[in-house]
């Protein structure tokens, strides 16, 4: 048996979380106290408390901390997905560029057009056509923002545009396809009733939706639209945190 099996946990995926716990946590006690990130081996080494009013301070910053980490390393994990399959698709957008993936959208989306202009009414058509120009648009502006934007534009543009990019051809697929309106349009049907219910119903807003809109043909797909820009942020800022404890090999 391998030095390193016998250790129980010093490497691997537990290795990995303990690393990530410790960097995390670190940086919270770094916020009011001095010397606490990554000082294992520096000469001046962690500041430690003497007195007891900073025991009671450090100690209780430090149970915050910890209880923060409950909730924060969950959404640290998601981002470091997110990151990955985000590295993916800039890959595919550096290898094809900004005017090959517009040219790709633009087939894609013109396809699914003109299938609505053949097979829907008129108003439908207008819906679908309306989105798939939405979609040309954000698959540019998200393939622009990634290569010429910081990561403060990534996060406020990339990742909002590359979600409308995602999330707009399925459901203009099935505006289109009936067959595909049990896998897309319904769930899509059952979210939203799920956020007024649970998100939207402060201050009665969810009332207010309900009375004035009605949740069909193109709405879905402004629905959809809508909810691409709070998504792409919030992923946006996980991929950050992800960032901040474990730095990919771009950063």
């Amino acid at each position: 048996m391998s030095t390193r099996s016998r250790r129980g946990g010093g490497g691997g995926i537990v290795g990995a979380i303990r690393t990530d716990l410790a960097r995390l946590h670190g940086a919270w006690m770094e916020l009011v106290f001095p010397r606490q990130r990554g000082r294992g081996h520096s000469v001046m080494g962690k500041w430690k408390p003497e007195t007891l009013p900073q025991k009671i301070g450090y100690y209780g910053w430090a149970t915050v901390g910890v209880l923060g980490l409950l909730v924060l390393y969950p959404l640290t994990v998601i981002g470091l997905a997110t990151r990955y399959y985000a590295a993916k698709l800039d890959s595919t957008r550096t290898r094809l560029g900004i005017v090959g993936v517009t040219g790709v959208a633009i087939l894609a989306w013109g396809a699914l057009t003109v299938s609505a202009y053949l097979r829907l009414p008129f108003d439908a058509f207008v819906a679908v056509a309306a989105a798939s120009s939405a979609g040309v648009v954000a698959a540019a502006l998200a393939a622009a923002s990634a290569k010429f934007g910081g990561r403060f534009t990534t996060v406020l543009l990339a990742y909002p545009f590359a979600m409308t990019a995602i999330f707009l051809p399925p459901v203009v697929a099935a505006l289109v396809t009936p067959s595909l309106e049990p896998y897309v349009l319904d769930p899509s049907y059952d979210f939203a009733v799920w956020i007024l219910d649970n998100v939207l119903f402060v201050g009665d807003l969810n009332s207010l939706l309900r009375e004035n809109f009605t949740l069909e043909g193109g709405a879905y797909a402004a629905m959809w639209l809508g909810m691409s820009f709070p998504l792409g942020w919030f992923l946006g800022v996980l991929v950050a945190l992800a960032n901040l404890v474990r730095p990919s090999e771009q950063n």
